[in-house]
């Protein structure tokens, strides 16, 4: 029986629908050809030593883990089109649309999940859409999203801080803000612009995990308190002009040592 829908092109060779024959063609594909949708167990090795002890040290294996990790975006039929008939209220139509979250303090979070399994036992009706880390970024921040939730619910959970969502997204190897030789000479210019404050230091903040950076600052002793606010004011908000410094920087706060 001849199929009424094949296509040929002028020499009879099977084709496309616009008449382009299908041999010598090639199908690109995402890169996942071969993946069964499982966790890549270094990656979750890293997700649970950094929940552990969220050490700089952590935190930077995960963030090599997760921008070489495939990673599964969940996506849901979202109704677009209703039809009421006797009180009964159907869906006539429906489109796919990625998932956001949104905390109690109002950020939003993109989730995206290591495996098929983790991503069922979340919401065993989204799809999984198979990604690199960079591209869930990207579509993090084009959803106005804050941060990267990873694995949901599961053991291994974790929040990407901004900091992290960026570097993925700008496809660039995430570094501590205390260890950025970006944020060093943001900083540096910044201070240099106040003439009572003899030297600085860059510092992890606490709590460990937080990305918060603490500045340490060089301060002739007994000076108002109004004039040493005055002081980390105006030098936050000089760090905070440069949109890139700012991005590497998830929190920033001051602290003050006598100059001696």
């Amino acid at each position: 029986m001849t199929n009424p829908f094949a296509h040929v092109d002028d020499e009879g060779r099977p084709s496309d629908s616009v008449g382009q024959a299908w041999a010598g063609k090639t199908i690109p594909t995402p890169g996942f050809s071969d993946d069964r949708g499982e966790a890549d167990p270094g990656l979750i090795d890293a997700l649970l030593a950094s929940g552990a002890e969220p050490t700089p040290e952590a935190e930077t294996e995960l963030m090599t883990r997760v921008a070489a990790a495939r990673w599964l975006v969940p996506v849901v039929a979202v109704p677009s089109e209703v039809e009421e008939h006797g009180g009964l209220v159907t869906d006539t139509r429906s489109d796919m649309a990625a998932v956001t979250l949104t905390a109690p303090d109002g950020r939003r979070a993109l989730p995206m999940f290591s495996s098929l399994q983790t991503l069922a036992a979340w919401d065993p009706a989204a799809r999984p859409v198979p990604v690199r880390a960079a591209a869930a970024a990207q579509a993090a921040i084009s959803e106005s999203c804050d941060v990267l939730v990873v694995d949901v619910s599961s053991p291994h959970a974790a929040v990407l801080r901004s900091s992290m969502l960026w570097s993925l997204a700008q496809e660039q190897a995430w570094v501590p803000a205390h260890l950025d030789d970006q944020v060093a000479r943001a900083v540096r210019m910044a201070v240099g612009q106040e003439p009572l404050v003899s030297g600085h230091r860059l510092e992890a903040g606490q709590p460990a995990g937080t990305g918060v950076l603490r500045v340490v600052l060089l301060l002739p002793p007994g000076l108002d308190q109004a004039v040493v606010s005055g002081v980390a004011t105006r030098i936050g908000e000089r760090i905070a002009t440069d949109g890139e410094t700012r991005a590497r920087i998830d929190s920033l706060t001051f602290a003050l040592e006598a100059a001696t």
